[in-house]
């Protein structure tokens, strides 16, 4: 059911614009990135097994309304609203609806990654040199660009950076979205570890250490739907097997024993080999 993921790809822009540099502008559209493979589902009827509709009704005399009619309301207090127009909302869009104005150049790791938000792929709209410059002198110096962008009925701080050949932009969260976690009770007295656990901690930690390769990672879960579909599609039955419960343990047996099995498994391996 997953596309080839080595096979060429044609992004569509839902965005056009420019990065601007100074007196440098470089325009660009702006193209998904990330594709999640999710499976989709459908809500259906029970008894005669078709698809369940959604319509737009109106609360007040439950009639469906057609787009046409659609407008954008914020509620001012219950049950009341102010009506706003798109031409209205138009009229006051910021420049960085279609421009990215840099304002500052960091380092390309000195942004924590818990304000990311959604990462875009950049695409030159037009002579691609200054594109391709913008590019090597991130990648040679380490840098990123920091400036704004509009998506929608949002503007957010958005981070420019070289990734493999290519110009991306990653929307930002402001301050005020990220809980800061030094203010939530469950956290302000937690215990200090004792001394002997906190060892045996490192030395699972140093004995897993190793290079991240995000290629050694799989969906499982989406391979089970799958296999669950393909199943259901032959007429042949699908044997689910329920996962085991995770026992409460002491946690230094717990440690123990996982320091154990681990020297179990490189003895067995080194055997293998």
């Amino acid at each position: 059911m997953s596309g080839d993921a080595t096979a060429p790809v044609s992004r569509r822009a839902f965005w056009t614009g420019a990065i601007s540099i100074g007196l440098v502008n470089i325009p660009v559209r702006l193209a998904v990135l990330v594709k999640e493979h999710t499976i989709p589902f459908r809500l259906l009827h029970k008894k005669d097994g078709q698809p369940v509709r959604y319509d737009r009704v109106c609360t007040k005399d439950n009639e469906v309304v057609p787009w046409a009619e659609i407008a954008r309301g914020f509620e001012v207090g219950e049950g009341e609203y102010i009506v706003i127009e798109k031409e209205e909302i138009d009229a006051i869009r910021p420049e960085s609806d279609r421009r990215i104005r840099i304002d500052r150049f960091i380092h390309v790791l000195s942004v924590d990654p818990v304000y990311f938000d959604k990462t875009y792929l950049l695409l030159p709209d037009g002579p691609a040199d200054a594109y391709a410059l913008l590019r090597d002198t991130f990648r040679g110096m380490g840098r990123a660009g920091i400036g704004r962008i509009t998506l929608r009925t949002k503007e957010s701080p958005v981070l420019v950076r070289e990734y493999n050949d290519a110009l991306i932009a990653t929307t930002l969260h402001y301050p005020d979205e990220v809980t800061d976690p030094g203010r939530v009770a469950e956290l302000s007295a937690l215990p200090v570890p004792g001394k002997k656990e906190l060892a045996l901690a490192e030395k699972i930690v140093t004995d897993l250490s190793g290079e991240f390769d995000i290629t050694e990672y799989r969906d499982t879960y989406r391979e089970r739907i799958e296999a669950l579909i393909t199943s259901k599609l032959s007429g042949a039955t699908f044997h689910v097997e329920k996962p085991k419960v995770a026992e409460v343990r002491d946690l230094m047996a717990a440690l123990e024993e996982t320091l154990a099995r681990m020297k179990a498994e490189r003895a067995s391996v080194k055997e293998s080999e």
